[in-house]
């Protein structure tokens, strides 16, 4: 009997695949289509690493736990460009790098101290001072930066697209148009139910992040669903796009709000950050982008900027990933707050792992039961607070 996954984002097309690829037969549903949510629609950056620091990992979790976590994270783009290599998805995939720029002395002091701990550690991870990192930015406004080559850029639909081809060319059965209704015990079995009718599995994983609903008690609470916005030039002739990124290395700021951007394959600039809470289709809810990118880049002032998009990430308390498991035979991943295209990738493989008979202490995250988020009601209201006073704060160089 098939395992049932619910939800068409990445965290559920890597399930899918992970199993298809061991011979496992999974049907996944999806209430839109496969990437349609975040998945689809974020900056496609494939970022290496957790929120938290190496060290503050392990002291969270322990050595054992700990040092498997940071294997798993920061190893992640690695895993997820091998994937598309061996499934030879077409995705615009490039591995060129992750730049974590620090706008303030401080965060600059910080990356150098992320840096130095993921050294302490053999990875390939260096600080690069203001003069390399304007060098590599072409702009003079960091004051430093972590790079990591592991990390790069994918086009992200077309990375969800091809997940999904690839997982169905292996036996995965998947489902659009398909939202799941409701998620109960059926003796045995769980019993998944949809409009179109219901599906019977031995085994569920739920993998909805952002849009998670209400099919298991307290779980949407126990995340804060944020939307990420991302606005995208014309393209840029290869002057100008050499000048911003010349190595097209992905860039996310180190501040109390952060801003992201890439060139894409077709010299596009793609710049991503906090947006209105609610969905956009087009640049003009979020032209501070645009004027902040004019800002960096003098060059790119009277360019056309010609989309705008976002979807909703997931946020959790505690700034981890959430690996759940609520009752035997139901499986939870989501959380991967704004990490989500390496991350939920590398989600998948734990899931698949576990759900193949795993023992929980030997999967590379941490179970945990699902725990409702504090005046969860109000997370419009925190969430328009936090952008407003970071936005202050970085302004003041505070």
């Amino acid at each position: 009997m098939p395992v049932a996954i619910i939800g068409g984002g990445f965290t559920g097309l890597s399930t899918a695949l992970h199993l298809a690829e061991q011979g496992v037969s999974a049907a996944l549903i999806e209430a839109a289509e496969p990437g349609w949510g975040a998945s689809g629609r974020n900056g496609g950056q494939v970022n290496p690493g957790l929120k938290p620091d190496p060290d503050q990992v392990v002291a969270d979790h322990g050595e054992d736990l700990g040092e498997r976590m940071l294997a798993l994270s920061y190893g992640a783009p690695d895993a997820l460009f091998d994937l598309v290599r061996r499934h030879q998805l077409r995705c615009e995939a490039r591995q060129q790098g992750t730049l974590r720029a620090a706008i303030r002395p401080q965060n600059a002091a910080a990356a150098a101290s992320t840096a130095e701990q993921c050294a302490r550690r053999g990875m390939p991870v260096v600080y690069r001072d203001a003069a390399e990192v304007a060098g590599m930015t072409g702009t003079t406004r960091y004051a430093g930066a972590l790079y990591d080559p592991r990390g790069g850029d994918v086009n992200p639909l077309s990375y969800a697209r091809g997940l999904a081809k690839a997982a169905s060319q292996l036996g995965a059965r998947i489902f659009g148009g398909t939202p799941a209704v409701s998620l109960a015990r059926e003796g045995s079995l769980w019993r998944v139910t949809t409009p179109q009718g219901a599906l019977l599995a031995e085994q569920v994983v739920l993998g909805t992040n952002g849009y998670t609903g209400e099919l298991w008690p307290g779980l949407r609470q126990s995340v804060a669903p944020v939307y990420s916005s991302i606005v995208a030039s014309e393209p840029l002739p290869e002057e100008v796009a050499k000048a911003i990124l010349p190595l097209r290395s992905a860039v996310y700021e180190s501040g109390h709000i952060t801003v992201y951007y890439r060139v894409d394959q077709g010299n596009r600039l793609l710049m991503g950050g906090r947006g209105p809470q609610r969905p956009i289709g087009n640049p003009d809810p979020v032209q501070y982008l645009v004027r902040y990118a004019e800002t960096l880049w003098p060059a790119l002032q009277g360019r056309r900027w010609t989309h705008g998009w976002n979807g909703q990430v997931a946020m959790t308390a505690d700034h981890y990933p959430h690996l759940h498991e609520p009752a035997p035979g139901l499986l939870i991943g989501l959380g991967y707050n704004g990490r989500g295209v390496a991350m939920a990738t590398a989600m998948g493989r734990q899931l698949s792992r576990r759900l193949m008979g795993t023992p929980q202490a030997a999967i590379d995250m941490p179970f945990s039961p699902v725990r409702p988020m504090p005046f969860h009601r109000f997370w419009k209201l925190g969430v328009a607070a936090t952008v407003w006073q970071g936005r202050i704060r970085d302004r003041l160089g505070l």
